[in-house]
């Protein structure tokens, strides 16, 4: 029996080993290369208890279908995203669960450099895999495949978006929350002249010391407390698979992806006059203003990975960020990255001279938002069908149908967006001032059933 509920929009997750396990990826990598016709692929893990045999039949469905593996070693899925891109590979696959619970475990896809979504393969390759679950497929006694080492390249590109001569001085906390990130972090520290204070950095399947979850600010409380305790000018905080990282300002202060999301957009519009930049739907107002401030050209994208790169290689965008704490950029194959954002933060605190709080006040003061706030109801569809007839005839009203639902008056905006996996509904609203905005919190959260 299938779980079909395991192939969502951006990736492929679930609980292992009742939802997933090494028959389902096996097949899930064979259909994966039969689908796209792929001969030449590379496949990394993270460090999950479970991703070493995860790894082995993914390997083994490849090989049956036809494609050569070269195995690219436990790394974060922005290696694998790199590796794809920079080696030419025509495919490419991470095990891990991102920042799930350490039962959990998935595959994240690329084809040609490009992440695969359910708009481009994840429900064919569902499909296939439900069609033929009985099907016995072939398998070769012995794995068949090269190994690579790309960390060496790998930092040299994440270290070719600064200036590294610019970045001294700094005291930086790193949490790799017993993930991937440590030993990467270490080696790209190696290169800049700054004190690296590292915080649960040895790679832990059972993640001791909080979840590997950076977007909960309950799992970044120690990081608060040791940038604050070591006078640090700088905190990061990784997911379990690195790929994306989460601000915390000297003062202790949980930084939004949404707010970090305008700032990088400003020091990149500041030599890049005319760029695209792509973001999300859920809070706008922030980036929007900063963008079109520093004659750039906003854009938005559908929520997740694969969207948002999509949409950034349609418009040749040069730069993309997400709530969530993702970043793409156009040179890092328009993929997302967490090292590469943590090094322009560092060179723009060097380069300013300034406090990452002094910049984010003044979003902060500006931009009035909360959380995503998630609500489970009976019927997602019925929630937004209701709220949005609520408004739709209000005067100065927009609306947009771009992810979910957003509604939009001059002071205050929000966004309503139902869960791909689960009868659940995810409000993000904003407004011009803290008064707007309890009560149109309250207004809105009172009709959603």
């Amino acid at each position: 029996m299938l779980d079909e509920s395991i192939f969502k929009a951006y990736d492929i997750r679930g609980i292992y080993p009742t939802s997933i396990n090494e028959d389902i990826v096996l097949r899930i990598a064979y259909f994966y290369v039969k689908q796209f016709n792929l001969k030449n692929i590379c496949v990394g893990r993270d460090i999950r208890s479970s991703s070493p045999s995860l790894f082995s039949s993914f390997i083994k469905g490849a090989n049956a279908a036809g494609a050569k593996v070269t195995d690219i070693g436990i790394i974060s899925t922005d290696m694998m995203y790199f590796a794809s891109g920079f080696y030419e590979f025509d495919g490419g696959a991470q095990i891990t669960a991102s920042h799930n619970p350490k039962e959990y475990n998935g595959v994240k896809l690329v084809k040609n450099g490009e992440p695969i979504s359910s708009d481009t393969g994840i429900f064919q390759i569902r499909d296939l895999v439900k069609e033929n679950l009985d099907k016995d497929i072939k398998i070769e006694h012995n794995i068949v495949m090269d190994r690579q080492d790309i960390l060496s390249d790998y930092v040299e590109h994440v270290l070719s978006f600064v200036d590294i001569d610019k970045i001294k001085g700094l005291k930086v906390v790193v949490d790799a929350g017993n993930g991937v990130a440590g030993y990467i972090v270490t080696e790209i520290f190696k290169h800049i002249d700054c004190t690296l204070i590292p915080l649960y950095f040895d790679p832990d399947e059972n993640f001791p010391n909080h979840p590997a979850n950076p977007m909960d600010e309950n799992n970044v409380k120690d990081l608060e407390k040791k940038v604050v305790d070591e006078g640090a000018n700088l905190g990061i905080a990784f997911d379990g698979d690195a790929d994306r990282c989460v601000f915390i300002d000297e003062s202790g202060g949980y930084t939004s992806g949404y707010f970090m999301t305008a700032i990088l957009a400003r020091n990149i519009l500041r030599d890049n006059k005319g760029a695209k930049i792509v973001h999300s739907p859920q809070l706008t107002w922030a980036v929007d203003d900063t963008v079109n401030s520093m004659g750039g050209i906003s854009i938005l994208s559908k929520t997740g990975h694969s969207f948002v790169a999509q949409k950034m290689k349609e418009e040749d965008a040069l730069f993309g960020g997400e709530i969530s704490s993702h970043f793409y950029f156009k040179r890092n194959y328009y993929s997302d990255n967490g090292m590469i954002p943590m090094l322009m933060g560092m060179e723009l605190l060097c380069s300013e001279n300034t406090k990452l709080s002094t910049l984010l006040n003044y979003y902060r003061e500006k931009y009035i938002t909360s959380p995503e706030i998630n609500y489970t109801v009976s019927s997602t569809q019925e929630n937004l069908e209701r709220i949005e007839n609520h408004y739709k005839n209000m005067d100065g009203v927009k609306i947009s149908k771009l992810d979910g639902v957003s509604i939009e008056f001059e002071d205050w905006r929000f966004n309503l967006r139902g869960s791909n996996t689960e009868p659940v509904i995810r409000l993000n609203l904003e407004s011009r001032s803290k008064t707007l905005f309890n009560e149109k919190l309250a207004e809105v959260e009172s009709m959603i059933k």
